[in-house]
């Protein structure tokens, strides 16, 4: 699964897959960043209705795409649920009477506007990471956004990592197991468990990030001389038209809401 997550899936000669990856990212962040400026749950419905419109222009599965955002609809539940037990405005018809925590239409709309913003807004992150290689990124980060290539290679090298921690988590598992700690079908025994093992992971993977950076920094990726790429990544004018198009829609989303009298200031 780990692995999954950190490789591209996408069909690489899909009209926008092929685009360079900072200008993918660039179009995420700006497509992204209105959602964030209003609570009303129209705003972010029509803007997932546009990136699932647009899903086949990135030569992504709609199937692909239910098996890497899974953890999303984990994540809607976990918003419902706290809604339920700590929304302070309970306004709107009574559906559900369960005394201090009554479900109402209230809380039921506002529940709805987080979890569709969460949709809305983790989407084309989803999108871009399934349709881009990270070596890509990284050249793409150094060479056009001009990013500092320590700071770049350092991610990739991290996103490389990641699915060693998958089986560094079954290998502390085991070992633990095979030392005869085990939590059975205690619960609160199985919780302080997967707290244990969650920290020995954790200093694990801090000791091997610091093991990669000296061993980095001993290779010279900090030394300041220019360096050659193995991947040219150029910025084309369809890469512009991308942004600029990501801008204009978001833009015209944000002003739909409006119009309509549904927007609902953050602030």
């Amino acid at each position: 699964m780990t692995t999954l997550l950190t490789q591209p899936v996408a069909d690489p000669s899909a009209l926008l897959a092929r685009r360079n990856p900072v200008a993918k990212l660039a179009a995420a962040l700006l497509f992204s960043l209105p959602l964030i400026s209003t609570l009303d749950p129209l705003t972010p419905a029509i803007a997932l209705a546009i990136e699932l419109a647009l899903l086949p222009l990135f030569g992504l599965r709609y199937a692909v795409l239910a098996r890497r955002a899974w953890p999303l609809l984990l994540g809607g539940l976990g918003v419902l649920f706290t809604m339920v037990l700590f929304a302070a405005d309970r306004g709107g018809t009574l559906l559900i009477g369960l005394g201090p925590f009554d479900i109402t239409t209230g809380v039921l709309t506002a529940a709805l506007g987080l979890i569709l913003r969460l949709f809305a807004i983790a989407l084309p992150g989803v999108i871009v990471f399934a349709t881009t290689d990270p070596t890509d990124l990284a050249d793409a980060l150094v060479q056009n956004a001009k990013a500092p290539a320590r700071f770049a290679i350092g991610a990739l090298a991290a996103f490389r990592l990641l699915p060693l921690l998958g089986a560094e988590w079954q290998m502390l598992t085991l070992a633990r197991r095979a030392r005869g700690v085990d939590a059975g079908r205690n619960p609160v025994a199985a919780l302080r468990l997967f707290a244990a093992t969650a920290f020995a992971l954790l200093v694990g993977a801090l000791r091997r990030g610091g093991r990669l950076a000296v061993a980095m920094d001993a290779r010279g990726f900090d030394s300041g001389i220019p360096r050659s790429y193995a991947r040219r990544q150029t910025f084309t004018r369809s890469d512009t038209l991308l942004v600029v198009a990501a801008l204009a829609t978001a833009v015209l989303v944000l002003t739909t809401t409006i119009a309509l009298g549904l927007f609902r200031p953050i602030i």
